[in-house]
Parts: C-alpha cells; structure tokens; sequence
C-alpha cells in the first residue's frame, strides 16, 4: 500500500514539477496575447463543462444547503479546519466523538461525491483524509433524495473541487497554534494548454488527535501526525468533451489518549498495578483513491463515465499489558478494504417539457480483518482462573459487490412547475443476497418569484457497510475474558425505508433567504453503529425496526461586506428490538430493547450553528458558534448528555505586494470562552470511553500567495 501511495504522489508532484519547470523557462516577459487568449478560452470550456455535469446529476426536489469560497474563509480556522468540522456548520449536523457526523438523526449513511463523481467507501477512522483546503464549494443534499442517488441515503457531501482553471497561482502556508499545533501546506493551480492542474498537500501535527477523555486542559498521549495529497487534472479535448483525473492519498497515526486513574481489574503473569496514564495504543490509518473521468455533451445529450478505485486500512495496536490488567482483553485489530467500480450517469432533453436521467453503479468490495486477541481463562461465574494469558487468532475477508441502476423524468408542465420521477433497482451480494426497486418522486413548485415550495417521496435501501460488519467467531471466546454473554449472532441485513420531505424556501430581500424543512422516516432492519469493545473501530447491527422525524430552518444574509447565517434542526430518532450482531450487547440490554424503543445513540434533539463576518478594505473578521443539546447516554440510552455551546473568533488581513504577489496573515481562536463540554461520557450502547469537546485554542495562520 505504500508503494501505492508513493507512486500516487510521485505521479501528482511530477506532473505539478512539469508544470511549475515549464513557468520556469518562459520569458519573463509579459504572455503573448495569443496564450493569454488560449488560455482564458480554456477557462470559459471549463465553466461551461462545470455547468453541464451539474445537469446531469441535479439534486431535483431535495434539499441542497451550499457553501463557498467567502463561508470556508469566515469559519474558525478556515481553509485549516478539519473537514467534519466544516460540515458542522450545515443544517442537522451534530458533532460525535472520533471525528464522526450525525445528519438528520442518522449513524454515518452519509455518501461523499467529488466533482459529482461518487468516492467510493473507506474504514471510518479519526482522521480526515478530505480536507476542506481543496474544495473551492462544499453542498450537503438531504431530503428524499432523488433517483441517482442511491445505497448511502442519509445526505450528500457534494464537493466541488478547486482546479487549475480557477487556482492559477500557489500558495504556501503555515498554521501553528496551541496542543503543539503546525501544519505546513502547500497548493498549486495552472493551465499550460488544454491542461488544467491543481495540486494541494500537507503535514500536521497536533497534541489533541482525538477527543479527550478528561475536561483536561492538556490530553495525555493524544499526538497525531498526518500527510496528505491531493491532485487534481483536467485536459479538454474540445469544448464538448474533457478527461479529469482525481488522485489522494492520506496516511495518518494516532496516540490513543489515557485517561488517569482507572482501576485495575485483572492480574497478567503477577503483574496486578499498572498507571493508566502511561498506557500506549496506537492507531494508523491509510487510504488512497483515483478517479478517472470521462465527460461528454453532444447536443441534448450529455454523459459522464467514471472508473475508481480506493484503499483504506486501520490498524489498532494495544497496550498488551496495560489493557489486560485494566479489561482482561488486548486485541490488535488490522481491518482494510478495496474497493473498484465504474459509474455511469447521462442527461437526454426530450424537449421543453421532458428531460430523461439514467445510468447505473457498479462496485466489488473486498474486506479483509485480522484480529490477535490476547485473554485470561474464566470460570463459569466470570472469574479469572489464571494470569498467564492467551492468544486467540481471528481472521476473516468477504467480498461484496454492490450495482445499481436508475432512470428518471424531469417533467414540467409549466414553468413553475416541476415533477421529477422514476426508480431504483439495486443489488447487492455480500453477507446475504438482496435487492429492492426504489421508486421516487420529487415536486417543486415556484408561485413566486422568490418562493421555492417542494416536497417528495423516497424508497430507500441501504446496505450494511463491509468493512464494519463485525465477522468474530464467538465460540473462539467461550470460557475467556472476552467471552460473549449473548451468543446470539443474526447476519446484518441492508435496511429498507419510506423517508418523507417537504420545505419552502423564501428569498426575503436582496442577498436575504430563509427555508424551512421537515421530514420523517420509518424503517425496517434499522442500521446502527457503535464501538464494542477496547478497539475504537465501529461494528454495524441492525434494530428491527426504527423512524426518525424532524426538522430544520436555515437563514443566510450577505450583501456587500456583511454575511450572516443560522441554521437550527430538531429530530427524534428511535430503534426497537436488535435483529442482528446481538452478541455486541448486554443481556440486560437486549432484554429492555426487545420490549421499549429506545433513543439512538446519535440521537440529539436541538442542534444549531451561527456566524456572522464582516470584511473591510483588506480586513475581514468573523464570529460563529455551534450548540448541541447532548447526545445519549446511561443504561440504554436512557438519558442523555448536558446542552453545550461553543464561540470562535477569526481576524485576517491580507497585505498585497505586488499584482501576484500577497501575504495573508490570520488569527483564530476556538472556544473562545473556554467551555468544557462532554460529548460522551462512556455510557449508552455502542459507546466504549468518555470524550470532551476541544478546550480553548489560539492558532495563527501565514500564508503566501504568488
């Protein structure tokens, strides 16, 4: 995998080398009108390629919530913001532990696109390899989706990426700043003929990787070190037709953070004491992706073919001593998955009042899992029979494979009328062979100029992920510490739902809009997720059955030097009786869950983000702020966690030197008022540890533009 990743960048920087040593020899006198007009006729394809793929694979009849480049720059710590952080700022997104993201009361569900393309799935880890430095905007689609959309239900991340059309020029920075922050990052753009490139990467290294289990202000063993590469490259045939290639590659490792003064439990080999705060688990985490991309508009046809393929590996290592005083059970646990596939999407205009979508999905995932899991010998009541521990080795692969076809009408009666409809059918052969025909609908009606009202009608069906369906051999276990009080093990099957949407969206005055949201959804084998287990690498189950109901109202101003938003959401999120995985629980809890719903533990009833900035001559300062009102905890989920609210500061001046040249120099301050809040306190189901929010950190940001 690593040859892979260095062969990826290899690829990436040469081909930037060639570009940046073609600059080099050019006469420093000024470009020839000739390649200047070559050049910005390149740009204009472009932008009308931009604009032709957008039709498609519209988001007709859902809900579309999109940021640029002005909102990415305003938010704490801008373009140096972690990507989850990002999404935190859209509507109905709560914050978890572990870098995760709950939309619309949902576990994860999400599918991530770039460029319109779909990125294939990877093990959900701490780190980001998506960054939100190479996206030039950011959309998150929810609602009753429409027919292209398939498998992963819950929302769509659209990432539209920076490129050499629009970047033509480099940038050099470095963000330091508190828990021994700094990351160096660099971004290149250009176009030398009918090529357009663009190229970012960097290294971070910070002393808070992952949540800390304290409200200390200084985690102990939390240091992560993280590189990532992404290019991007575009050549246009002609004005109707472009290949685009999409490369990536991440490789981060992470401290596992202690949290001192646990009581010991077990004695290994007459060793009964150990320091919590010295233990030392360690995860590292590699993915890496490519996408090719082959568009092409022929009058009132347009198409676009996409081949991928990605890799993705976790890698937990324990603390073998210290976790088997501490819990009786050390495991190492090395998940990784491949997955390749082609994509198929095309757009044919009837006429006026008629225009056909369809295409299809096709993808081959292989998952592999290797577990060594060291245990002491029990007895019948639980008792520890021995302190020379054992070993058990558990190691299990699956492959699946995932197609999907659709076709769709967009028809409109009258101009401020528009009815989209068609279906689904998927399949996908993994732990067991399924399938579902999906229709949907999508009604969008414009009264006024201004007022946007729609509603619509989805059926979903989503798979369990390969990667997180926990494969162990219970009776490995049998009379261990690791030993399964529930034997029970139904497969985990795909979900199936009926999900409800209908809003209106009002512009009130120039640069001023507001919407407004609500959905519901029932379903059956409803997917979950949560760590069981010291490895913090999520398992999926299934409950039989669930629904989710909810809301949300957006806001957004911005005329001239002034922007505001807020976004607010309520859901209810619920689940009854465990169908699948049930040795991941408790007797107790699977006794409760058989007979109550119970809240899901990403439920969290109010959520809400807010900001506002203000830029003047070559200054630009901005304030937001994020609330959630506690996500589940105690026996069951049976409560939940206390309200919280967080403030951020960022101040920016941009120093211009020469036409090309400028200097950017940032301040940011996160939890500006130093709140100490606990996002989970290492109780509910599926949670294995306590996790606080981020305490208050100042960073500082320089920047080179030329």
């Amino acid at each position: 995998m690593k040859k892979f990743l260095i062969t990826a960048a290899a690829a990436v920087l040469a081909v930037a080398s060639a570009a940046i040593a073609q600059d080099a020899v050019r006469p420093m006198a000024s470009p020839t009108p000739a390649v200047t007009a070559e050049i910005d006729r390149v740009v204009v394809q472009s932008q009308e390629l931009d604009i032709s793929r957008e039709q498609i694979v519209p988001s007709l009849g859902a809900t579309r919530y999109t940021v640029g480049p002005d909102r990415l720059d305003s938010q704490a710590q801008g373009e140096n913001a972690s990507f989850n952080q990002t999404i935190l700022r859209f509507p109905g997104v709560a914050q978890d532990s572990f870098g995760q993201l709950h939309v619309r009361g949902e576990h994860a569900n999400l599918q991530y696109r770039i460029d319109d393309v779909l990125l294939p799935e990877s093990i959900p880890g701490f780190g980001q390899e998506l960054e939100t430095r190479f996206a030039d905007n950011i959309s998150l689609i929810t609602g009753a989706l429409p027919a292209q959309f398939g498998f992963r239900n819950t929302g769509v991340i659209d990432i539209h990426t920076k490129s050499g059309a629009a970047f033509q020029q480099s940038e050099a920075s470095v963000y330091v700043g508190s828990f021994d922050t700094i990351k160096p990052s660099f971004e290149f753009g250009n176009v030398t003929g009918k090529l357009s490139s663009y190229v970012s990467t960097s290294y971070l290294h910070s002393g808070i990787g992952i949540e800390n289990p304290t409200g200390s202000s200084n985690p102990i063993h939390d240091n992560t070190d993280q590189y990532k590469l992404f290019g991007y490259f575009s050549y246009i045939f002609d004005e109707t037709s472009r290949l685009t290639l999409l490369l990536s590659g991440n490789h981060s490792d992470f401290q596992i953070p202690n949290n001192p003064g646990q009581a010991e439990a077990f004695t290994d080999m007459g060793r009964s004491t150990f320091d919590s705060s010295k233990l030392n688990e360690n995860q590292t985490e590699q993915s890496s992706y490519a996408i090719l991309t082959y568009q092409k508009k022929m009058d009132d046809f347009s198409m676009q073919a996409s081949v991928f393929t990605r890799y993705s590996s976790v890698l937990f290592r324990p603390d073998e001593v210290g976790d088997l005083i501490f819990n009786g059970v050390a495991s190492r646990v090395d998940r990784d998955i491949v997955s390749n596939g082609i994509e198929f999407d095309s757009s044919y205009k009837l006429n006026d009042q008629h225009t056909l979508r369809g295409g299809f999905l096709f993808s081959e995932q292989h998952a592999t899992v290797g577990t060594a899991t060291l245990v002491f010998p029990v007895d019948a009541n639980g008792n520890q029979t021995s302190d020379v521990p054992e070993r058990i080795v558990d190691n299990s692969q699956k492959y699946g494979y995932f197609y999907g076809f659709y076709l769709q009408d967009e028809w409109k009666p009258f101009e401020q009328l528009t009815i989209n409809f068609g279906g689904r059918l998927d399949f996908v052969n993994a732990f067991s062979n399924e399938n579902q025909l999906s229709p949907r609908i999508n009604i969008v009606y414009e009264p006024f100029k201004g007022t946007a009202i729609h509603g619509g009608y989805a059926r979903y069906f989503t798979p369990p992920p390969l990667e997180n369906v926990d494969q162990s051999t219970i009776a490995k276990f049998a009379g261990t510490t690791n030993e399964s009080a529930v034997t029970e093990n139904s497969p985990v099957t795909s979900e199936r739902a009926h999900y409800f949407d209908v809003g209106v969206t009002q512009k009130i005055a120039e640069g001023f809009n507001i919407g407004l949201d609500g959905f519901y959804k029932s379903s059956h084998s409803t997917l979950d997720e949560g760590q069981f287990g010291q490895a913090l690498i999520l398992s999926s189950f299934n409950y039989k059955r669930g629904e989710i109901y909810g809301g949300e109202i957006t806001s957004s101003y911005d005329h001239g030097p002034f922007s505001a938003y807020l976004n607010a959401g309520y859901e209810w999120a619920r689940g009854t009786q465990v169908s699948s995985g049930q040795f991941l629980f408790g007797p107790d809890e699977i006794a409760y869950i058989s007979n109550h719903w119970v809240f899901l533990d990403h439920d969290q009833r109010f959520t809400a983000s807010a900001g506002v900035s203000y830029t003047w001559n070559d200054w630009k300062a901005a304030v937001d702020g994020l609330y959630g009102n506690g996500l589940r905890r105690g026996f069951a989920n049976t409560q939940k966690n206390n309200p919280y609210e967080t403030f951020n500061l960022s101040l920016q001046r941009r120093i211009k030197i020469s036409a090309k040249t400028s200097v950017v120099v940032r301040f940011d301050a996160v939890n500006l008022l130093d709140k100490i809040y606990q996002l989970r306190d290492g109780s509910g189901i599926g949670v294995g540890a306590p996790q606080f929010g981020q305490r208050r950190g100042f960073y500082g940001t320089v920047a080179f533009d030329f």
